[in-house]
């Protein structure tokens, strides 16, 4: 990774051309929004979990992720999630991007080409190299998880 990248390539998938591609809605959005590619509506039940298609094809730079997370106000209107939130594009993955949407409102909700579904964050990934060890160094937190601090 030599610096911060400015372009990300992308292809449509033939028949798809009427399908907005990932773009930033505001001038300070960290995310870009992403519309299904759907040929015909997807209905999502309340519990269900649909995959989605979104139409594009991209070529993540190396160092980088693009991370598939959900639209608030789906969230909030209609219980709209994105299950594995947030999902990862990894840099060498080329084929259809999709989104996996799960609804955990209580209505049915209808999934309509080129709605806006997800939004997109492309941000550097940092691996490591695992090593096992004998024993880790003390912290005053210790062991204490899932709630021990409190509501």
């Amino acid at each position: 990774m030599s610096g911060p990248i400015t372009v990300v390539e992308l292809r449509r998938k033939p028949g798809c051309q009427d399908v907005p591609v990932p773009r930033y809605m505001s001038a300070s959005a960290a995310g870009m929004d992403v519309c299904a590619a759907c040929e015909v509506d997807v209905r999502i039940a309340p519990g269900e979990v649909k995959l989605v298609p979104c139409g594009f094809y991209m070529a993540v730079p190396m160092g980088y992720e693009a991370q598939v997370r959900p639209r608030s106000g789906l969230a909030i209107k209609h219980g709209i999630i994105i299950p594995n939130s947030p999902g990862t594009i990894d840099a060498d993955y080329r084929g259809e991007v999709c989104v996996i949407l799960a609804n955990i409102g209580p209505e049915e909700f209808v999934v309509a080409r080129g709605m806006r579904i997800a939004q997109m964050v492309i941000a550097p990934v940092t691996r490591a190299d695992v090593v096992e060890v004998d024993s880790l160094d003390q912290t005053d937190r210790g062991s204490g998880g899932f709630g021990h601090t409190g509501v």
